[in-house]
């Protein structure tokens, strides 16, 4: 017979020494508009500070996905926290945002220590890779709930944008031009085709070493999410970016049209970057027919912006000189907003 909530599974002193712990780590990613601290009941942020003269709100919730699977095979949790930092911010970065704050929540059957530690130390990387405060968060300990050892994360971000600056993409025209920046790889989508392709129907092993691969499979399934907000904040200050898309789960077939005013398509070259050779060993293994891999994964770009004629060479000479890999893959066509891949 249970006499205590720890009894009964749920340990609120080993949440509380967590807390504790990731108190000096969550301070390094304040900015000045965090005015309240790790604890409360609600996290306070001043939009004093921010230039805005119609100031707007933007907010993103995401998760990781079947990726944790991985990070469980693996037992390697320090790096799917970035993961979720980046599936929010940089969905909220499409409309020109700048990201102010990220909420996380944990939920597990068992809270452990380290392992808690290390998923909050990644979104502490993230925040700070996107500029954005860690304001909040919750963990949840629920008992019986979930398998021994797992746990799901969900991740919450909200920035800010003058309204007058918000892009929607409602200037974009036929003519215009379509910059790819690259992946690192999967990022956050298309996991459960992955798993089922390489690790149960061929039998892959994810510490084995594949000819195709520069790392392990585990390695390569792993990597985190590439952080945008950045690269595009600078972009935005220099020039009239008419449109931003982020390749997630629909690859570039879905995400592209949520973007385009009736009456328009976009045509993608195929040829016009260089993919990632973890996307042909999934479609070769898989034998996954060619559309399906372009609705499925980024194939290899993570964003995609929409600009003028006039400014797309100088916006790629911009994110070569930032270090941040690009392409010119398409152009803007009449048509019923569709993504046409060739």
């Amino acid at each position: 017979m249970a006499k205590s909530y720890e009894e009964a599974g749920v340990n609120i002193s080993l949440a509380n020494q967590i807390v504790k712990e990731i108190k000096p780590l969550v301070k390094k990613t304040f900015t000045p508009g965090v005015i309240s601290d790790i604890g409360s009941f609600g996290g306070l942020f001043s939009l004093a500070g921010e230039n805005c003269e119609e100031p707007v709100l933007v907010s993103g919730t995401d998760g990781v996905g079947t990726k944790l699977k991985i990070a469980f095979q693996l037992d390697k949790h320090d790096t799917v926290g970035i993961d979720l930092v980046a599936m929010s911010v940089n969905d909220i970065i499409t409309s020109g945002a700048k990201p102010l704050f990220f909420l996380d929540y944990i939920s597990t059957g068992k809270l452990e220590k380290e392992k808690t530690i290390s998923l909050i130390g990644g979104m502490v990387k993230g925040c700070r890779m996107a500029g954005c405060a860690l304001l909040g968060g919750e963990t949840a300990e629920m008992p019986d709930f979930y398998p021994p050892g797992e746990y799901d994360l969900a991740g919450f971000a909200v920035g800010i944008s003058d309204r007058k600056k918000i892009i929607d993409g409602s200037h974009i025209e036929e003519g215009n031009q379509v910059i790819g920046l690259a992946s690192n790889g999967l990022h956050s989508n298309g996991f459960s085709l992955v798993r089922k392709a390489l690790l149960e129907d061929n039998k892959f092993i994810l510490n084995g070493r594949v000819d195709a691969l520069e790392n392990t499979l585990g390695e390569e399934l792993i990597k985190p999410t590439t952080i945008y907000v950045k690269a595009i904040l600078d972009l935005t200050k220099k020039f009239n970016i008419l449109g931003i898309a982020h390749i997630t789960g629909g690859g570039l077939i879905e995400n592209i049209p949520r973007i385009l005013p009736e009456g328009l398509s976009v045509e993608i070259n195929s040829g016009s970057w260089q993919k990632p050779s973890i996307f042909s060993l999934i479609q070769k293994e898989g034998k996954i027919a060619e559309k399906e891999m372009y609705r499925t994964f980024n194939m290899g770009i993570g964003m995609v912006l929409i600009v003028s004629n006039s400014e797309a060479e100088k916006i790629l000479e911009e994110l070569e000189s930032i270090n941040c890999e690009a392409y010119l893959i398409g152009q803007v066509i009449k048509g019923n907003k569709e993504t046409i891949v060739r």
